[in-house]
């Protein structure tokens, strides 16, 4: 865990703009000390990363809550058009980079202003937005959430947690015996009751993401031990299926 200080500090954000995000819910604390100080895990910090790389592209604040709470939310695919918006960007910064130079070797003899373009890069961009609509789950998540306290979103992040070290506590049974699925029918009813309604398939996306890598694979297997989160996902796959 650490403080917004040193949040501020690792990332060049400042404390302003970090307690800023908290009000907005972008950003919530992963938890809060009996004083009142915010602190952050690895979960927040990747999350902070998506933030910064979307309003280095100029995407409002607003996009950026939208398409980080989207249900269908893929990491992976987010920095895939990542990626891609910043490679268009550095290809607009080279033509505009070779217009200058034109006209510091040569004067303004030639009057087209092509490298002013951004045409292609705000199509892709608008493209990447429109992806991440504003979803009914989206909306229902802002409704059951928008009064909570960051303590309170915490409660319910440990909470959750627990179910996965519950997972944990089953690696030595097979995904599709019935405690099993059991378990898998109580994380459905959690989110639904807690975030958005889980439908089957909101689950079973859901369970792609467990175990995708990155932060929340390695957060699951620290909950429930090494291969929880494979482990969810094929008894995830295994409950849609039925």
């Amino acid at each position: 865990m650490r403080t917004v200080n040193e949040v501020s500090k690792l990332t060049g954000v400042s404390v302003r703009t970090l307690h800023y995000y908290d009000e907005i819910d972008l950003l919530k604390p992963s938890a809060t000390t009996e004083s009142g100080y915010r602190l952050y895990d690895d979960i927040a910090l990747e999350r902070l990363q998506h933030i910064m790389l979307f309003r280095e592209l100029k995407f409002s604040l607003k996009d950026i809550k939208q398409i980080l709470y989207a249900s269908d939310f893929d990491r992976n695919r987010a920095l895939e058009q990542q990626i891609e918006l910043l490679t268009l960007k550095k290809e607009h910064i080279e033509n505009l980079i070779t217009f200058a130079r034109g006209i510091k070797l040569m004067g303004v003899k030639n009057m087209s202003f092509d490298a002013f373009d951004t045409k292609k890069l705000d199509e892709y961009a608008a493209q990447a937005k429109a992806s991440w609509g504003k979803t009914e789950a989206y909306k229902e998540y802002e409704e059951k959430t928008k009064d909570r306290t960051a303590k309170q979103m915490n409660e319910v992040a440990v909470k959750m947690m627990v179910l996965f070290e519950e997972f944990g506590q089953m690696l030595h049974l097979e995904p599709e015996c019935e405690e099993v699925q059991n378990q898998v029918k109580m994380l459905q009813d959690y989110i639904t009751e807690h975030f958005y309604t889980c439908t089957n398939e909101i689950l079973s996306s859901l369970g792609k993401m467990y175990a995708g890598g990155g932060s929340m694979t390695e957060n699951i297997d620290k909950a429930g031990g090494e291969g929880t989160a494979e482990f969810v996902t094929k008894a995830i796959e295994i409950y849609c299926r039925r």
